[in-house]
């Protein structure tokens, strides 16, 4: 099947600001593509002035599915069906948004994983259990401190870089939204037909590793006449977008798209 969609859907994760696209954007587009990517309900605002509204941030009050039939209705509403790219929690969505038929193909960047497939690694649970707000209100947002920020995104960089990006990037999380990821919110058939999808992954990611994508890709029937890969890029932390390398990665998922 010849892929002829030149619309990108980008679906942004959790804690982060949706301008963690923007180098992407500019790349896609210089390579012939119409790029989107939408804020999340009720993350509009810049980085800054949402941290100023921690803890009580309107935030706290979303919900995995306010956030995905967001993105629903800005694919429904495109000219053609998108190539739909997400990182983290959006590469969660992006499966699920795949899963459901709404992308021409899909690209899952270090993924959170669908309901079912259970995280084995401690390091996922030192880096992400702060986010579902175990024993605090969850009428309160969530707000990753920096101390977390360098194990779980940036591990690896230097600690002035990881401040820079901390303050360019980081806003509060609903813990409400964080909890729908372990529900059936968060489910995936993984025996149904689908769109190409490429899962990318990286052994040097503390929150999200390597192994456990690898268990996410596995999950999918491999017989069933759909296209599911897997790629596996060393040396790229959590904050993978906003590496020096992002271009390269950007490019090889180019070259995936260009070759389905």
């Amino acid at each position: 099947m010849s892929i002829q969609s030149k619309t990108i859907l980008f679906v942004t994760g959790c804690f982060v600001s949706y301008k963690c696209w923007d180098d992407w954007v500019n790349f896609f587009e210089s390579k012939g593509y119409t790029a989107l990517a939408p804020a999340w309900p009720l993350k509009e605002g810049a980085p800054d002035l949402l941290r100023s509204q921690h803890p009580d941030s309107p935030i706290a009050t979303l919900r995995m599915n306010t956030v995905l039939n967001n993105y629903i209705e800005i694919a429904k509403q495109l000219p053609e069906k998108p190539i739909i790219i997400g990182h983290s929690f959006g590469g969660l969505m992006t499966q699920i948004l795949i899963n459901r038929g709404y992308g021409a193909l899909g690209v899952a960047i270090h993924p959170v994983p669908p309901q079912g497939v259970i995280p084995l690694e401690l390091s996922f649970y030192k880096a992400g259990t702060g986010s579902l707000g175990l024993f605090t209100s969850t009428k309160k947002d969530y707000l990753m401190s920096f101390k977390t920020w360098q194990y779980a995104f940036t591990n690896g960089m230097p600690e002035a870089v990881q401040r820079a990006e901390y303050d360019k990037f980081v806003v509060p999380e609903s813990k409400l939204l964080a909890r729908d990821g372990l529900t059936s919110a968060a489910k995936v058939d993984f025996s149904k037909p689908h769109a190409p999808l490429l899962i990318v992954s990286s052994p040097a990611d503390n929150i999200i590793p390597a192994s456990l994508n690898k268990r996410n890709f596995k999950r999918y029937k491999q017989n069933n006449g759909s296209i599911t890969e897997y790629l596996e890029v060393p040396g790229r932390n959590h904050h993978v977008l906003g590496l020096s390398t992002w271009k390269e990665d950007a490019q090889q998922i180019l070259e995936w798209i260009q070759k389905q």
